[in-house]
């Protein structure tokens, strides 16, 4: 008997309710928090208060019924001039922690990352133009991820080097740190100040609120009197730490883990000037 096919899901609304049914299948991969249902949501609630930031698609291997999915990608189709671009949903919206893998093709085992590829691939079949498909930020090893290559002939695995934050602030003087949403809160405005970017302070700011919440969101400030000598946000997941975001004094930076990429060049039906096509 076949197995079902891998089932789409397009829209925020729908995504939404798929990240959330997801949230076991991540704790069982031991996703990172840039790879869960809270971060993600946020990213889906930015988007959405966005013109052009794309549309949310998840594709997902369900499971016996009223189980988690065995595996799901979530994903986001968007324009860039004449190209259909499909990546993994978070990937271009920063700040992004850095040092370790961001983003997981949620598989179980081998099997479900075999159909997981193929339901990207029909995805990528079912959108008209020119396509690319582009992820970043995976684990090495990722097992959909070497699906999707051994069923897409002009595929480009590649590794890069991360960088990791490194919190020195103690060594820089009298620092304060806390969980608690009300110092976050209270904190935040500074640091949103020290951020160039106004969309990267809009997912901070989201981030950081929904983190604290949780529990998940430690503050740190290096301060002399009213002045913001140095700062940095940690995502904490038990006894995990993870700097995501910093700026001043006291921080500083090293080689982290290495990242997989997959990329795929645009193909179109039919081929346009200056296209390539698989």
């Amino acid at each position: 008997m076949l197995e079902p096919a891998a089932r789409m899901v397009r829209g925020r609304d729908g995504v939404a309710r798929e990240v959330l049914a997801a949230g076991p299948l991540m704790a069982r991969l031991s996703a990172p928090p840039t790879a869960r249902a809270p971060w993600l949501t946020v990213v889906l609630n930015e988007g959405a208060a966005r013109r052009r930031s794309g549309r949310p698609v998840a594709v997902v291997v369900d499971g016996a019924a009223g189980a988690p999915p065995l595996a799901a990608a979530f994903l986001l189709v968007r324009r860039r001039g004449p190209v259909t671009v499909v990546e993994l949903l978070g990937q271009s919206a920063g700040p992004l922690p850095g040092g370790r893998p961001t983003a997981r093709l949620l598989a179980g085992d081998d099997a479900s990352a075999e159909r997981l590829a193929t339901g990207v691939v029909g995805l990528l079949d079912a959108l008209h133009g020119p396509v690319s498909l582009r992820l970043a930020g995976l684990p090495l090893g990722d097992p959909t991820a070497r699906a999707l290559a051994a069923r897409l002939p002009t595929a480009v695995l590649a590794n890069v080097r991360s960088v990791r934050l490194v919190d020195d602030l103690d060594a820089a003087g009298p620092v304060e740190r806390s969980r608690d949403p009300r110092v976050v809160e209270r904190l935040l405005p500074a640091l949103l100040d020290a951020e160039p970017d106004r969309r990267s302070r809009g997912l901070l700011r989201a981030a950081a609120r929904l983190h604290a919440a949780i529990g998940q969101l430690e503050v740190a400030v290096l301060a002399d009197g009213d002045v913001l000598r140095g700062a940095l946000l940690t995502l904490v997941d038990g006894a995990d730490r993870w700097p995501w975001w910093g700026t001043g004094a006291g921080l500083g930076a090293e080689m982290g883990a290495p990242l997989v990429g997959l990329a795929v060049p645009a193909r179109s039906w039919p081929p346009l000037p200056g296209v390539s096509r698989d």
